[in-house]
């Protein structure tokens, strides 16, 4: 049987075995990699339930996991020395919406702690992280220093969000939402005002932002190296 060592978040028994029973796969998270799996495990100190997430550690180890006959569950020895905790599920997981694909792990873990504050009605502290997000997202694209735009313009979401429209470096369709986003993360990060609806129109901008400076790219990418492999140019 599979095992699993970790702290229960049943009993807080800590360093308890788990016995793992249950695996679903929730996709490639990371690297292109990096494969988080939903595992259903006992633990041997209260015999309660618990589904803990964890990613695959080792590059090596891609692809081998996924079947739900011969992966996971089939292994004789704990899981600990091929993949790392990172959470378990819980009430915060309710309605929580994963990221898209392919965004840094950096922009990706702060969108995620976003919608986790969505998801438990925390809408100005959801706001800021939604705007935390697009600001590191958005720095990236930034010129280097010695070119436009002027330092004061790089320091600000807001100026630097109308300097990437009007330079074309972002998508003009996005212009429209982008201007509420900037006084809505505002309100959230300074006045504590926000609602459910801003907070949610700031996820819906954040989500379509990551879409488009990285999954999107990233999907045309892969297309064309698949049509090199067919092609047998690679």
């Amino acid at each position: 049987m599979a095992l699993l060592t970790a702290n229960c978040p049943r009993c807080g028994a800590r360093h308890v075995t788990f016995d793992v029973s249950g695996q679903k796969s929730r996709g490639i998270v990371a690297a292109d990699w990096v494969e988080r799996f939903e595992i259903f495990s006992v633990c041997r100190h209260c015999h309660k339930s618990t589904i803990f997430t964890v990613d695959n550690k080792e590059y090596g180890s891609r692809n081998i996991w996924r079947d739900e006959s011969s992966g996971i569950l089939s292994y004789k020895g704990y899981l600990n020395d091929f993949f790392k905790i990172a959470g378990y599920v819980s009430l915060k997981d309710e309605g929580v919406e994963d990221p898209p694909e392919h965004v840094p792990l950096e922009i990706a873990a702060v969108y995620t702690e976003a919608v986790t504050c969505n998801s438990v009605k925390c809408w100005n502290a959801a706001g800021s992280m939604f705007r935390l997000a697009i600001d590191l997202a958005t720095k990236s694209l930034l010129p280097p220093a010695d070119q436009d735009p002027p330092a004061k313009v790089r320091r600000s979401l807001g100026l630097r969000l109308d300097w990437m429209f009007k330079s074309g470096v972002l998508p003009s369709e996005l212009e429209t939402l982008a201007d509420c986003v900037k006084e809505d993360g505002n309100d959230g990060a300074h006045d504590g005002s926000l609602t459910e609806n801003e907070a949610l129109d700031l996820k819906d901008f954040t989500y379509s932002l990551l879409d488009r400076l990285y999954t999107v790219p990233k999907r045309l990418e892969l297309a064309a190296l698949r049509r090199r492999e067919r092609r047998g140019e690679i």
